[in-house]
């Protein structure tokens, strides 16, 4: 019974994790329409990423690796290895890449105009990033759903 609820904790944070990222194209294609919300919205992505999705994603770490000793997974079982490996290098490009591009777009958007080429480049390394850590994303739930042998 306690690994069900985990399970189902799990599967609650990524939803809620996941879904709070995929809105951040959403928010930003509407801004860059009307740039004078731009500075409102990438705060908005801001306080999304840092109050919701981000600590949901630190919760799935605990919570998987719960599981993984309920259960009990080896960590070295490829699918999770491989999961885990990939959620570390997300873990590092979103802090230490992605959170600092989108304070950059921020203090750009508020004292310089969005069509600025500094901005520009903000902005364009911030999707890049985004698709990047969406990509490891998709890649890490569907290692977490199907669990592909991969190697034995």
């Amino acid at each position: 019974m306690l690994y069900l609820i985990i399970k189902w904790l799990h599967i609650l944070l990524a939803i809620t994790a996941v879904g709070a990222n995929i809105t951040y194209g959403v928010w930003l294609a509407r801004a860059a329409k009307q740039s004078e919300h731009l500075p409102f919205t990438l705060r908005g992505v801001q306080i999304l990423d840092d109050r919701i999705a981000n600590p949901c994603y630190l919760l799935l770490l605990v919570t998987g690796v719960a599981m993984a000793f309920i259960q009990p997974w080896p960590l070295t079982t490829p699918w999770l290895l491989v999961s885990l490996i990939l959620f570390v290098i997300n873990l590092l490009l979103g802090f230490l890449v992605y959170t600092p591009t989108l304070r950059r777009q921020i203090r750009l958007a508020e004292s310089e105009s969005p069509q600025s080429t500094e901005y520009e480049d903000a902005a364009r390394r911030g999707m890049v990033l985004g698709m990047i850590l969406s990509v490891f994303t998709l890649i890490i739930l569907f290692m977490m759903v199907v669990k592909p042998g991969l190697w034995s």
